[in-house]
Formats: structure tokens, C-alpha cells, sequence
């Protein structure tokens, strides 16, 4: 079949969308409101560069604010265009929706290859940029809150929280009109590795439910599981470092721009990733064999899969020769509509980008607290809770020493016991936690629906079902 017979990104949303709504009581006018783009706002602007004006295009669109502020990445990338920053506009209010983030969704995009420009013009552009965002309201700390996505990192979010700083000096919560900044700009511990991490407590979630190990035709934990990785930027190289030395899974192949790279036995993750950085690709990698057409990597036999890069890798054209029984999608929309029919008809289980991807928002979401709290996490409460404990400690001494050598503490378990939680490890455990229960709240749709037959009809599901309770509470 030819790629051309199938949906654009945003049709794909929308199919899936339509989906679960066909299944669920809602009034047609709800539905639409929940549905359409609510605004697109386009920009033209003009920055003197290599003495002569440049002009960019760039977008900030609003699909729901069934709650505000609304939440989502701005991704510098050349094919940036309005329908794929309105569907992931869309995304992200079902995915705030699915996490519990109080946001409702919004994207935005500009139009330029960061590496055709050095770090001062970079500055230039970003900050005219934000400008001209700014004083529309598509960037204000309880309007509308960017972060970063693809082409973009903490430098620009910290250039953009210094733009609106300067444009809004009065403004007490000026840095939480953006997130995703540097730890000493405003940031919190833990934005960076937020998405990879998040997709690691998603694949730990699944692996704590046997049912649903089996329903992927597989069997005990993450340990040993050969997993394939497609990108290794921000996302890809988080995820694939944690699962290999906290899970001890094996990253069996990786994908990238210039081709893949695959040892059965494990690539060292790290190591590909210094390479990468030295090389500005993986081939001439050591110790691995490589593939120049990176694309045969998604082919290869695994337990797990894990996009991390663009939209519709797995489309109809490969979707026959894709073996993973597991794929979790860190990318958003790495899988076409028609690839998905294909694959839950031969048995694999998707978990879906809406949930998978979502540790990025959601501790962007801290980040947002915090700067609105104008206190970092654990600041109060740190050493009361080590006071606390050293208290437990004592008493056990006594009975240590009361006891003799029956029973006494390992000095590991003091101290453990002992540290009270750092701002790193409190954003840690709120992901977790977030990503456990957003799960459970897919699953057990899931399992207790006969006309559910998919984890992303489920996560559409729960996701539509709150924005609509929200539209209601508002007397739509």
C-alpha cells in the first residue's frame, strides 16, 4: 500500500478521537467543542541576521481551555506546520487530561533548522519570537505556559522567561510563563530526564500487571527484555539509559538519522551517545554492527519498541514487517492510524504517546508550582522529616545495644532511613506516582469493556470523559 492512502498526523488524532467518542454518551455540540482547535495564531516576523532582514513563520495554537493556563511545547523544526502543531495542540489536552495536569492543551512551532544558525542568532530569534507571543497572551504564567520539544532546551526556555521578564517587570510569577528552564533560572530537578523517565515508570506500570504481560505474549520483568530505541535525543537517550542500568534491560538496536546500530547482547547506551555527540551520527560506532538504512532497525525481532523520534515512523509500508510484540510510543504519533488497526489485529499492545510521553508535562507541571510558590520542593519539610527519623534511629540503637548481637542496623539502612527527600527525588516520586495511577485509570477501562480493545481507545476514553466533566462544571 502506498503512504499516500493514509491520514495526515492531525486526521489521525482526530480518527482516534472519533473512536472513542462513537462509544460514549455525549451531546454532539460537547463532542465538537471538545474536538475543534479553539485558536491558531500564525507570526511573521523579520530579525537582521549576516546584515539582511530574515523573515520566520511561526505558531501558537489553543485546542481546549476547559482549564488554564493551557500547556505545550514549542518545537523548532523546518517542517513545522500549522496542522501538526493543531494535533499536537490536541494531544497534549488529552494528555493533560489523562495525567491530571490542571492544563489544557496548546503547541507551538517555528519554522527554521537550528543548525543553520549560531548560538547569538539563536538568542535573536527566540527572543522576537517570544515578543511577539507575548504581548498576545500566548505566553503568561496563568494564560498560556510553553516548554520544550523537539530543536528546543533549557537555553531557550530560559531566554524566553527572560523576554517576558523584561516585557512584564511588575510581574511577581514571571518565571512560570514557561518551563523546562535551567535549575538555576527558575527550573526544577528532573525537567531534562522528565520524559525518559516517565516512559520508564510506564513500561515498570505495565510489567506489575501479568494480564497485561501476557496480552503483549510476554512473560516476567523488564530485566533482560531486548528493547529497540529510534532516537536517541532527549527522550530516547533518558528512557534507553535508565532501563538498561536501573531495569537492566538490554538495548539491542538504535536508530538514528544516519542509520542503526544493533549488538544483541546490549549496546552501551552512554557510550553511543558520546559517540553520537563526537560523530554527529552512529556509524563507525565500535563493537556493533551497523545499518545504513536506519529504517530496517524498527524490523529487527525485540521484546519492546520504543519511537522516541518523529510522528508516523510505523506506517503502512513497514507495519508487515514490525516483529515487537510491545511498543511504547515516546515519540507523539510514531504510529499511523492505519499501522495501529494492523498491529492490535496481529496481537501487539501499544501503549499510547498520550500517556507514555507524558512525564514531560507533568513535571513541568511541579516546575509551574514551584515558581508560583516561590519555594523549592522539600525546603520546609527536609530535615523535620530527618529529625523525625533520626528519632526512630535512636530507639533502635538502644535496643541494639540492649539486645547485643541478636539483631542489629546495617549502616546502609541508616542512611537511607535517615535522608529526608531532596527537591529531585520529591519530583521523581510525583512522576511516578503520576504515571502509576494514570495506568490503572487506562487498564481498567481496558479490561472492563468489551468494546474497548486497545490501550489508547482507553486513554482517549478517560481523557475525554474529565475535559467533558470540566466543559459541564463550566454550564456548557
Amino acid at each position: 500500500m502506498n503512504r499516500t492512502q493514509e491520514p495526515s498526523f492531525r486526521e489521525s488524532v482526530d480518527i482516534m478521537f472519533d473512536r472513542a467518542v462513537e462509544i460514549m454518551d455525549l451531546p454532539p455540540g460537547l463532542k465538537e467543542k471538545i474536538r475543534v482547535c479553539n485558536a491558531t495564531y500564525t507570526v511573521r516576523f523579520g530579525v537582521r541576521l549576516r546584515g539582511e532582514i530574515k523573515t520566520f513563520t511561526g505558531y501558537r495554537s489553543v485546542h481546549s481551555e476547559h482549564m488554564e493556563p493551557v500547556k505545550g511545547g514549542i518545537r523548532y523544526a523546518s517542517a513545522v506546520n500549522q496542522d501538526e502543531v493543531e494535533a499536537l495542540a490536541a494531544l497534549m489536552t488529552y494528555k493533560c487530561a489523562l495525567v491530571e495536569t490542571p492544563f489544557g492543551g496548546s503547541k507551538g512551532g517555528l519554522c527554521i533548522d537550528p543548525r543553520d544558525y549560531d548560538e547569538y542568532e539563536m538568542e535573536l530569534i527566540t527572543r522576537r519570537f517570544a515578543y511577539e507571543l507575548a504581548k498576545r497572551d500566548l505566553i503568561h504564567p496563568s494564560q498560556n505556559v510553553p516548554a520544550p520539544d523537539m530543536g528546543t532546551g533549557e537555553r531557550e526556555m530560559a531566554w524566553i522567561a527572560d523576554q517576558y521578564a523584561r516585557m512584564n517587570t511588575t510581574d511577581i510569577n514571571a518565571k512560570a510563563c514557561v518551563t523546562g528552564k535551567p535549575p538555576h533560572a527558575g527550573g526544577i530537578s528532573g525537567r531534562v530526564e522528565a520524559t525518559g523517565r516517565g516512559v520508564q515508570y510506564a513500561l515498570r506500570e505495565f510489567f506489575r500487571h501479568p494480564e497485561d504481560i501476557v496480552k503483549a505474549g510476554l512473560e516476567g520483568s523488564l530485566k533482560g527484555k531486548r528493547i529497540i530505541v529510534q532516537g536517541l535525543g532527549n527522550v530516547g537517550y533518558h528512557a534507553s539509559k535508565f532501563l538498561s542500568e536501573e531495569d537492566h534491560a538490554l538495548i539491542t538496536t538504535i536508530i538514528e538519522r544516519d542509520g542503526a546500530i544493533f549488538d544483541d547482547h546490549g549496546l552501551d547506551v552512554e557510550a553511543v551517545r558520546n559517540w553520537i555527540a563526537a560523530n554527529d551520527g552512529v556509524k563507525g560506532f565500535p563493537d556493533a554492527t551497523y545499518l545504513e538504512n536506519g529504517a530496517e532497525g524498527l524490523e529487527r525481532e525485540c521484546d519492546i519498541l520504543i519511537p522516541a523520534a518523529l510522528e508516523g515512523v510505523i506506517h503502512l509500508d513497514n507495519v508487515d514487517r514490525i516483529k515487537a510484540p510491545l511498543i511504547i510510543e515516546a515519540a507523539n504519533g510514531p504510529v499511523t492510524a492505519g499501522a495501529d488497526d494492523i498491529l492490535r489485529s496481529k496481537g501487539c499492545v501499544i501503549i499510547p504517546d498520550m500517556y507514555a510521553n507524558a512525564g514531560g508535562v507533568t513535571v513541568s507541571y511541579f516546575e509551574w508550582v514551584k515558581n508560583l510558590s516561590h519555594i523549592r520542593f522539600g525546603r520546609m519539610q527536609r530535615r523535620q522529616e530527618e529529625a523525625r527519623h533520626q528519632l526512630v534511629i535512636d530507639e533502635l540503637d538502644r535496643l541494639d545495644r540492649h539486645l547485643g548481637d541478636a539483631w542489629s542496623m546495617t549502616p546502609e539502612f541508616k542512611d537511607k532511613y535517615l535522608r529526608g527527600a531532596d527537591e529531585l527525588e520529591l519530583v521523581r516520586s510525583g512522576l511516578d506516582d503520576t504515571m502509576r495511577t494514570a495506568y490503572q485509570a487506562m487498564r481498567e477501562v481496558w479490561h472492563s469493556r468489551d468494546d474497548v480493545p486497545d490501550l489508547r481507545m482507553a486513554a482517549y476514553l478517560v481523557a475525554i470523559d474529565r475535559i467533558a466533566k470540566s466543559y459541564r462544571a463550566k454550564g456548557l
